[in-house]
């Protein structure tokens, strides 16, 4: 896939300003962006024309409140078309404050429930594995804060212990957890036997290598650090 940075990504924040009305959640869409855009255009093969071939690559939005940055990087991947951005969260739209797998087209969850996307991600897996599709790759995204529900913790500890290399966890890292970790982020993956990455949520290239990197025989961790939340 091609890098169409001047028609793509540099896009993005008009798209996110056509939505409005739900400032509370706007550091979840910032803090997002940067990662959304590098794997739907660089990492991940998820095109409209193939969204429902079985033996697809997967996106499954864990951290699903403010979920303007998806729907910008959705419309600019040819999901969405631009003019319903202006009026969503309305009764008529399909875009709502949380994504609804139901209702937005390249969505393969519903979610906003916090704590659910790890989970399922390693289903998906399971379910792939059933298939014989292996090669597919399978990206959760969570948010640091979201790391203080416990099925998280159950989660990671099975990845593992699964060896499960289709799956890629990437942590966006706003400084926003209540509890926190001793020794950071991807030293809770990494005890239980993760392989993993911390680089600059704004990085692209930083991005790129870490989900590309090899890992064989255990899934990925990636962690983005972005700007603390104010």
């Amino acid at each position: 896939m091609t890098t169409d940075t001047k028609t793509g990504y540099e896009d993005l924040p008009r798209l996110i300003s056509l939505m409005t009305g739900d400032e509370k959640h706007q550091a979840a869409a910032e803090s997002t962006v940067d990662v959304l855009w590098v794997l739907y255009d660089r990492v991940l093969d998820i095109r409209p024309e193939t969204f429902r071939d079985p033996g697809r690559d997967r996106f499954l939005l864990s951290k699903g409140h403010g979920p303007m940055a998806y729907y910008a990087v959705l419309t600019r991947k040819g999901f969405l078309h631009e003019d319903e951005l202006a009026d969503w969260t309305s009764a008529e739209s399909r875009l709502g404050h949380h994504p609804d797998r139901a209702r937005l087209p390249g969505a393969e969850i519903s979610s906003g429930s916090l704590g659910h996307g790890l989970p399922l991600a390693i289903g998906t897996v399971y379910g792939l594995r059933a298939k014989g599709f292996r090669d597919a790759k399978v990206v959760a995204l969570v948010g640091d804060a979201e790391l203080d529900e416990g099925s998280n913790q159950e989660a990671i500890a099975v990845a593992a212990r699964a060896g499960m290399a289709q799956l890629t966890a990437v942590v966006v890292d706003n400084t926003s957890a209540t509890h926190g970790w001793p020794g950071g982020i991807a030293r809770r993956f990494e005890v239980e036997g993760w392989a993993t990455r911390t680089v600059d949520g704004r990085d692209h290239d930083a991005l790129h290598d870490a989900f590309t990197a090899p890992h064989p025989d255990r899934p990925l961790v990636v962690v983005a650090t972005v700007e603390r939340k104010a």
